[in-house]
């Protein structure tokens, strides 16, 4: 890498381009701008980008005209489909465009397999590389700046990246291409199933006649207690389901996990059965209308399950 880079990555000197201002995206965007580095960004929907063009942000027109305009580029999209028409897409994707030693970072939660495909294509064009970096945390580690990031490349391109991993969080190197989004597949596997055990234990102890903020006090310091119940419990109990992450992406993340499609390989076939009852869950949401949600809307089934 040193062969090939400036060194150190400097705000001011790096130029930087952005796609996916959700809300994750938006977050993790401003948070780069505030540590002064330049900033162009490239959305579908230009007004959406108005906050952070106020904070300094250009705006791109193009796909083509932010990867001529950019030495490191993040996507932060919602489906693998999206992410292979923004990098891989012939006629207007970056790939054709990208400048000789770009670096192309995938935030989006993905398919392995197609991290490695675009690692693959990347690499074949001159000195650039691809690093899939799926994150964890939600919408407030994204905006204090305390994600997890799961790394997945070459090593070397991810510690010369890590200024700016250290912007948004704590990144670990998970190895090969594909096992940053493996890693984060397992994330949401432990994930889902600590909101269906938090739900589960909110409404049981509602029906029971126990204060559902006493509970949470209570069981926080033990072993039932968890990160899920830090960031969401308290959210649950106000009814506050404003999204950070959409059930329907976990719908998505989860079926990566849980979903056997033809052609894969036996040996990589996992049964998970409590990663199977929580995609069905999540699934009953997005057919009940509420795919918008955050992820902690889960409590919403448990508790018509009851009849609430």
């Amino acid at each position: 890498m040193s062969t090939h880079y400036p060194a150190p990555i400097l705000p001011g000197k790096t130029r930087i381009g952005w796609i996916g201002i959700g809300v994750m995206g938006s977050a993790m965007a401003s948070r780069l701008l505030a540590a002064g580095y330049a900033l162009t960004i490239y959305s579908r929907t230009p007004s959406k980008a108005l906050p952070l063009q106020s904070q300094g942000a250009h705006i791109a027109d193009s796909l083509s005209n932010l990867a001529k305009s950019s030495d490191v580029i993040f996507t932060m999209v919602g489906h693998p489909s999206d992410v292979r028409q923004v990098v891989l897409e012939n006629s207007t994707g970056l790939l054709p465009h990208l400048n000789p030693n770009t670096v192309l970072i995938d935030h989006t939660s993905s398919h392995p397999s197609l991290a490695k495909e675009i690692f693959d294509a990347v690499k074949e064009r001159r000195n650039c590389y691809s690093i899939d970096a799926p994150v964890s945390g939600g919408d407030i580690g994204a905006r204090d700046g305390k994600l997890a990031i799961f790394a997945g490349g070459e090593e070397s391109v991810v510690e010369w990246l890590s200024p700016l991993f250290e912007v948004m969080g704590r990144v670990t190197y998970m190895g090969c291409s594909g096992n940053g989004q493996r890693c984060k597949i397992a994330n949401q596997i432990v994930g889902g199933g600590n909101l269906l055990g938090l739900s589960e234990g909110l409404v049981f102890a509602e029906r029971a006649g126990v204060g559902k903020r006493e509970f949470l006090e209570a069981v926080r310091g033990g072993a039932a207690g968890s990160m899920v119940m830090e960031l969401f419990g308290e959210r649950m109990i106000e009814r506050d389901f404003k999204a950070g992450g959409f059930v329907e992406y976990m719908v998505k993340d989860l079926g990566m996990g849980v979903d056997v499609v033809d052609g894969q390989e036996s040996e990589k076939v996992v049964v998970l059965p409590g990663a199977a009852l929580c995609k069905q869950l999540f699934s009953g949401m997005v057919a009940n209308g509420d795919g918008k949600l955050g992820i902690h809307g889960l409590i919403t089934v448990i508790e018509r399950i009851n009849g609430k």
